[in-house]
Order: structure tokens, then C-alpha cells, then sequence
């Protein structure tokens, strides 16, 4: 039990939070490439990316483990976004910290969803039993260029 949930359910819980995080992380970023601010879109997409961050240490655990590095990071870059965006306006240095802030926040998200995939999906855990593989790395790789590329063209596009 985690919270008064089965842990099937917990699990189930912060993986629908994660994908909806993920999901509008992604509008929001393809908003910033078309200089669109979609306010809306970003809320949801900051308040779901905090709250897969602050459910992933609900998972019983006895030692700390990357998966909470990442979401402390995740938290860190989180809260930077959410001081660019509403305490400072995006106003001068604020607007380029927010973009990179944001699009690293969703990027952490994608990071740990390829890393999931590889250890729940039976066909990429096939390719990739202990995540040191190939297939696993350059999955990675892939998406760590593709989100540098994203965030280049973010912080150029993103002028309002």
C-alpha cells in the first residue's frame, strides 16, 4: 500500500501523470518553436511534470537510487521554470532560463520513460536486459540529440 493505493494502482497513478506531463511538455515546446506562449498547455505541462517528480518518491525504497537523482534534479529545473515564467516574467535572462529549464524538465521525463520501457516491455527489455546495450544506448542518444536540437531552436524561436 503507498498512500492508501495498491501499489498496482499507485504505479498505474503516476505512470497516467508522467504521460500526461510528457504529453503537454511536448505542445508546450512545439508552442516555443512557433513562438506561441499557450498558457494553458504550460500549466498543465509544469503542475503533471512536478507531480510525476513528487509521486516517484512515493515508491517504497530503502536506498537512494538514480531514479531519485533524477527527480531531484527534475524538481530543481522545475522550480527554476516556474520562477522564470511567473515570478520574473520572462523578462531579459529569464526567458532563455525558462525555455532551457522547461524543455530539460520534459526531457528528464522522455529519459525515464525510455528507461521504464527497457526494463517493462518485453521486446526492448530483449534488446536491452541490463540497459548497458547498444539498442538502449543509442535510444538514448538519440533522444538526448534530438531534445538539444528542440531546445536550440526553442530558446531562438521563443521571443515572447
Amino acid at each position: 500500500m503507498v498512500f492508501g493505493m495498491s501499489l498496482a494502482a499507485y504505479t498505474f497513478m503516476h505512470v497516467v501523470i508522467s504521460l500526461i506531463g510528457i504529453g503537454t511538455g511536448l505542445f508546450v515546446l512545439f508552442g516555443m518553436i512557433d513562438n506561441k506562449r499557450l498558457e494553458g498547455w504550460t500549466g498543465l505541462f509544469l503542475a503533471f511534470t512536478f507531480a510525476t517528480s513528487l509521486t516517484g518518491f512515493g515508491f517504497p525504497f530503502v536506498k537512494l537510487l538514480p531514479s531519485h537523482i533524477v527527480g531531484l534534479i527534475s524538481l530543481v529545473v522545475l522550480a527554476l521554470a516556474v520562477l522564470a515564467r511567473y515570478q520574473f516574467h520572462l523578462a531579459g535572462g529569464w526567458r532563455k532560463t525558462y525555455v532551457i529549464t522547461a524543455v530539460l524538465a520534459l526531457y528528464l521525463n522522455v529519459f525515464v520513460l525510455i528507461v521504464q520501457s527497457f526494463l517493462k516491455v518485453p521486446f526492448l527489455h530483449a534488446l536491452a536486459p541490463t540497459q548497458t546495450e547498444t539498442p538502449f544506448k543509442a535510444a538514448q542518444l538519440a533522444v538526448l540529440v534530438v531534445f538539444v536540437g528542440l531546445t536550440f531552436f526553442a530558446v531562438k524561436k521563443f521571443r515572447k
